[in-house]
């Protein structure tokens, strides 16, 4: 069959971040016949959010198979594939819903590997649409990357371009630890440079993607454009602030922060998750363990508010971070 999500890809200048997912799938597909996708209208339907487009077309029923609606089952199915040799791609439609099949991948999957010695693995990835910004309501907005953080054996991938989500997919796929992937919808509609063939990043490698002198902004997904924004902004006033996209935060990659710290020594965590309980007090605590000494001023996160996500875009944008939340606390930093 035409490979058509690599024909699209090869000569396009663009790619949105939709089609890296279903390009990133489709390239382990081909390279692994025991790569199986599963999850609810990923089939002819290409997915809710048009992120497995083609590839029924590709791969066939036997490949690709379209679930009931029922995340326990999603889950189970790809954990017991997981177990015999697949290595199947589990799509939860949103990340709210992980809460559906908590128990298997709570209680279950990632226990797999310790409690047999490693004499069985459970290599699968579970994809999941995350965060909020578009007005979906309290139970379809959540950034969920906290509750994973606080599961032992669960590896966390937030790519935040599209040349990441293929490259990141390539590695989560060939993982025999278990994978939970988040794929932000306030990014799908992005674009960016294609990813070059074979493309892999390594799970547990941010990535500095603006270079500064005075500050540290740590961002994951959706997070990451928004600091970007804030950092052009902070750069007409003098304050150049250097931009560090975590990409994932199992296997967290705390070298390329301290990194960046011995350059700026002063940090500012951003992240869509709630305050209380989200990723950035665990970065802080270990930067207050093994960095302390790199930093001139008190850190600084900017995260979410500790409330339900509104549906109302002027009331969710109070709850979220914006640029001008993230140019606030670094400009209270610069002066400090």
């Amino acid at each position: 069959m035409a490979d058509v999500t690599a024909e699209r890809a090869v000569g396009a200048r663009e790619i949105s971040y939709r089609e890296a997912v279903a390009e990133g799938i489709a390239r382990e597909m081909r390279r692994d016949p025991a790569v199986v996708c599963l999850g609810e209208d990923i089939g002819e339907a290409g997915g809710v959010f048009k992120t497995t487009v083609g590839l029924l077309k590709e791969f066939g029923p036997e490949r690709v198979w379209d679930t009931p609606i029922s995340e326990q089952a999603i889950v189970g199915a790809a954990m017991g594939a997981a177990m015999t040799g697949m290595r199947p791609v589990a799509e939860i439609m949103f990340s709210d819903f992980l809460a559906c099949c908590w128990d298997y991948l709570a209680n279950e999957i990632p226990k797999v590997r310790y409690m047999t010695g490693g004499q069985v693995t459970v290599p699968l990835v579970v994809r999941t649409a995350n965060g909020g910004g578009l007005g979906f309501g309290a139970q379809h907005s959540q950034a969920t990357e906290n509750w994973a953080l606080t599961i032992p054996g669960l590896k966390i991938a937030a790519p935040s371009t599209p040349a990441d989500v293929i490259g990141m997919m390539a590695a989560a796929i060939r993982s025999d630890d278990p994978v939970v992937f988040f794929e932000h919808k306030g990014l799908l509609a992005s674009k960016g440079t294609p990813a070059p063939p074979g493309h892999v990043v390594d799970l547990g490698s941010a990535t500095v993607v603006r270079e500064g002198a005075d500050v540290t902004l740590v961002a994951l997904a959706s997070m990451v454009p928004v600091s970007l924004q804030a950092a052009e902004l902070l750069a007409a006033e003098g304050i150049h602030a250097e931009v560090v996209d975590l990409r994932c935060l199992v296997p967290l990659d705390v070298a390329t922060v301290l990194a960046s710290l011995a350059r700026t020594s002063r940090l500012v965590t951003v992240e869509e998750n709630p305050y209380q309980g989200g990723w950035g007090a665990t970065l802080v605590s270990v930067v207050a363990d093994e960095g302390f000494g790199l930093l001139d001023a008190p850190v600084r996160r900017v995260a979410g508010e500790c409330v339900p996500l509104p549906f109302a875009d002027a009331l969710e944008e109070q709850v979220i971070p914006t640029v001008e939340k993230v140019v606030a606390a670094v400009r209270s930093l610069a002066a400090y």
